[in-house]
């Protein structure tokens, strides 16, 4: 492992003469984050994929994310190269189509009974009031959340690009005092205003599954030991809690963001 004196040196050198040996190096460094992003996902992996499959398309991510990287820009590369790694992932496994029709059918009429419950009741709709505009008993309901996570809006999806083709998520949006144009910190503060007004409806154990996964960068398992649930249930709680994040920033004029 590189000193952070040496990466420094390493990323300034590589950015400079774009030498293969630096590039290769750097990527090397930087290969536990692939693990990293594998144990924050929330979803289940399907049997026909083998564990080094999943880990060589998180490396394609972890070696654009090199690659595009701009020190000069003063952002950490961790948080930089996270988002493109998992978005890396995520866009392998549906490129792959192994998500049943009827399964990406459903997460989309979960996020619409939603939307459409929230507007009409004022306030976010419990569990037992979804499952009854979908017709399904709670436990079925239930089930049908386990198996959206790969579907779901997340938190660190990308959900736009930029002028130069650069993939960009919800963490992306956080104002960067360094931004030289006013109307786009504008947007930001916006989308991160009402992001944070979705959260602050939630109930109070989905909005504490969200500061563990997204703020303490606990694992799906280790979340499940902190609550004293199964994993499963755990994967169930955030598939929920994003899906109502979805739906009310549907309602409020985000459907682009969040589709």
């Amino acid at each position: 492992m590189l000193t952070p004196e040496q990466t420094h040196k390493f990323w300034v050198e590589y950015k400079r003469t774009n030498d293969p040996g630096l590039r290769e190096k750097l990527i090397l460094q930087y290969t536990p984050l692939v693990k990293y992003v594998l144990g924050r996902i929330a979803l289940t992996i399907p049997d026909i994929l083998e564990s080094e499959d999943i880990l060589s398309y998180g490396i394609i991510g972890l070696i654009t994310a090199v690659e595009r990287f701009d020190p000069a820009k003063g952002v950490k590369f961790e948080t930089y190269a996270i988002s493109r790694i998992r978005g890396s992932i995520i866009d392998e496994l549906r490129s792959l189509d192994w998500i049943p029709r009827s399964a990406r059918q459903r997460t989309r009429e979960i996020t619409r009974a939603m939307a459409d419950l929230e507007v009409e009741l004022q306030r976010t709709p419990t569990d037992g009031e979804v499952a009854a505009r979908l017709g399904l008993d709670l436990e079925k309901y239930r089930q049908s959340l386990a198996t959206t996570a790969i579907g779901t809006f997340s938190l660190d999806q990308p959900v736009a690009a930029d002028e130069d083709s650069e993939l960009i998520s919800v963490v992306d949006v956080i104002p960067d005092e360094s931004s030289p144009d006013p109307s786009v910190q504008a947007e930001m503060r916006e989308l991160e205003d009402e992001l944070t007004a979705a959260i602050e409806t939630l109930p109070e154990r989905e909005r504490l599954l969200l500061s563990l996964y997204y703020r303490e960068d606990l694992t799906m398992k280790e979340i499940s030991q902190v609550l004293e649930i199964s994993e499963s249930r755990v994967c169930q709680i955030h598939a929920r809690a994003v899906l109502k994040l979805r739906a009310h920033l549907s309602n409020r004029g985000h459907a682009q963001t969040v589709s």
